[in-house]
């Protein structure tokens, strides 16, 4: 595992820790990056770019006032995300803030899912 991804996944289960719940947190390679659920909730996306935490939106302004945060984007020449904010490096070394930025993550509702498309009839 990249050394930068191991990094971002300890600082992310130091803070489960630090909430009681690191055996809520788990991890699953995705797109050359890990993406972290706590309490079955997706909760988190880490990359190369840093730890991008899922918040509600009432609990972004939050965040993104914190020096160096930002919103997350796949690729640069990709829109930000509606929904993760990049942790910077100060607060997520916070273990008990990190820790409750990660509760409120956890806490954020889950993307309503798609509906399937109807099926065609065939003629």
């Amino acid at each position: 595992m990249n050394p930068d991804l191991q990094r971002l996944r300890v600082e992310l289960e130091d803070a489960a820790t630090h909430l009681g719940r690191p055996h809520d947190l788990r991890f699953k390679p995705m797109f050359g990056g890990l993406m972290a659920w706590f309490g079955e909730k997706p909760c988190a996306w880490l990359s190369t770019q840093g730890l991008a935490l899922r918040l509600s939106e009432a609990d972004q302004p939050g965040l993104l006032a914190q020096a160096g945060a930002q919103r997350f984007r796949h690729r640069p020449d990709e829109p930000p995300s509606r929904d993760y904010i990049l942790v910077p490096p100060a607060l997520r070394q916070d273990t008990a803030r990190f820790a409750e930025w990660l509760e409120r993550s956890g806490n954020a509702a889950a993307p309503p899912k798609k509906r399937p498309r109807p099926k065609t009839r065939p003629r």
